[in-house]
Formats: C-alpha cells, structure tokens, sequence
C-alpha cells in the first residue's frame, strides 16, 4: 500500500524514482501523512466508537462471540481485529478503557497531516 501512495505522490509532483528524492520529502511537498499512519488512525477511531456504544448493541455483541477453531492450512496464521487493535494500542502504550474519554482518546490517535 506504500509503494502505491508512493507512486501517486511521485506521479502528483511531477517526479519519478530516477530523481532520487525521498519518500519523506515527497510527503512533505504535498503535505500528507503516511498512509499506514492514517488507516491506523481511521481503525482506532472506528474501535472507540465501537467501544462507546451499549453492550447491547448489535456491534458489540460480536465481541463476546467465540470462533470456532478450524484447522488452517500452512503458513503465517490471519490476523485478527482483536490482535491488529492491540498491537496498535501497544504501540501507542495505551489501554481500551481510555477509548471511553472521547477528547482524550483522540488527542492520543490523531494524526496530523504535515504542512
């Protein structure tokens, strides 16, 4: 998903790979964020949101659904929401219960697009 943001970015400034110009100084020409940055960003909001939400509500019940274990095939095993939300928390050194504190939580995901 980099490479392709990349390309776009490149594409958008009148530049190629030739020109040597770093992906750091592209970003900051046009003015984004990088764009893993940003889908984490929009996944820890949608898991606050989920989070604020009754227990009751049709969301969260599927919280408390168990998976049946099946059998994979060979390889690295899927990844999980439950697993990418927490490794992302872990990365932020954060807990799920502050998601509940709406300002705090996003002061602490938000990211800024450098300008």
């Amino acid at each position: 998903m980099n490479v392709a943001e990349m390309r776009m970015l490149r594409w958008m400034c009148g530049k190629t790979r030739k020109d040597r110009i770093r992906n750091i100084e592209i970003q900051r020409q046009v003015g984004v964020a990088p764009i893993d940055t940003k889908i984490r960003e929009g996944r820890l909001r949608w898991f606050s949101h989920l989070q604020r939400r009754p227990t009751n509500a049709p969301t969260r019940k599927l919280d408390s659904i168990e998976t049946v274990e099946i059998r994979r095939g060979r390889g690295r095993p899927k990844l999980t929401w439950d697993a990418l939300i927490r490794r992302d928390l872990n990365g932020l050194e954060s807990s799920p219960s502050i998601a509940l504190n709406r300002a705090q939580w996003k002061s602490l995901t938000h990211v800024a697009d450098p300008s």
